[in-house]
């Protein structure tokens, strides 16, 4: 699934192609949109909120009595936009895959296999995303905040509560699993059993503002193939720092990789 960085990152390969575009042509290859026609309308700025794309719209006068809208989407697991120049050609994935077209001057977006899509009102965009916890990446980011929900549940586990996005937004597996290992915690340890949440919180952030602007995430420092994890992807293979072998098993609906020496099972329970 694509991390907050990812989309931070595509939302601002959208601005820099279209922002302050108007556009010549549109197309929607999903039911509900199939009928939408965005010609005309310009491009006011494409923004993130943790794992959501939002691309704010100006309306012609005369299309509609709302002048500022915005075109919604989730990337999920297999999501993506892509900015080609005109009359390039559309090379990123196979064009059945293709959800929504918009054609400008200057470019054209294609977003491919896109979830969630709706076009609604700007000032409505927090029925979409209003539940997501503080952004790791925006320019509100309230690590308190962050600390206090994922604290409002003791019992959840620490690797399940990082990827909850109600509670912390931008958060994806990758992370998840770093951020853990580098403090030492079990993906298993109830939340409030983490030492220092508000550390965990903070390590989070930075890993993520570390990565912004680039494709390549690393949370090593380093950016060669196979280096660029601690734990992540990197099952059976020799921890960094101990040198046991790195284990992976599921973890809610998700995979988690960790080091079982350098992260301790949590202690049971006392009853």
């Amino acid at each position: 699934m694509p991390e907050g960085d990812t989309v931070w990152n595509t939302a601002r390969v959208l601005h820099r192609a279209l922002a302050g575009a108007t556009l010549t042509g549109s197309d929607f290859r999903v039911p509900q949109l199939a009928t939408t026609d965005l010609t005309g309308w310009t491009v006011r700025e494409s923004a993130s909120r943790g794992k959501h794309l939002l691309l704010r719209l100006a309306a012609p006068e005369a299309a509609s009595d709302v002048r500022h809208w915005t075109l919604h989407s989730h990337l999920r697991m297999d999501g993506a936009w892509r900015a080609y120049a005109p009359g390039e050609r559309w090379a990123a994935r196979p064009a059945h895959l293709i959800r929504v077209v918009l054609r400008s001057t200057p470019a054209v977006a294609v977003g491919y296999h896109l979830h969630e899509l709706a076009l609604l009102p700007t000032a409505e965009e927090e029925s979409l995303v209003g539940h997501l916890g503080p952004d790791l990446l925006g320019p509100d980011w309230d690590a308190a905040e962050a600390v206090r929900r994922l604290a409002a549940h003791p019992e959840s586990t620490i690797g399940e509560a990082l990827l909850d996005q109600r509670n912390l937004a931008g958060v994806g597996n990758l992370y998840k699993c770093e951020v853990l290992f580098l403090r030492g915690v079990s993906p298993w340890t109830p939340v409030g059993a983490v030492p220092d949440l508000a550390g965990t919180v903070a390590l989070a952030q930075r890993l993520l503002a570390a990565n912004r602007g680039r494709w390549t995430q690393s949370t090593t420092g380093s950016l060669h193939r196979g280096g660029t994890s601690y734990v992540y992807g990197r099952r059976a293979q020799p921890c960094r720092r101990c040198g046991t072998a790195i284990r992976k098993e599921e973890l809610g609906e998700r995979v988690t990789y960790w080091c079982p020496v350098c992260q301790p099972a949590p202690e049971p329970a006392q009853p």
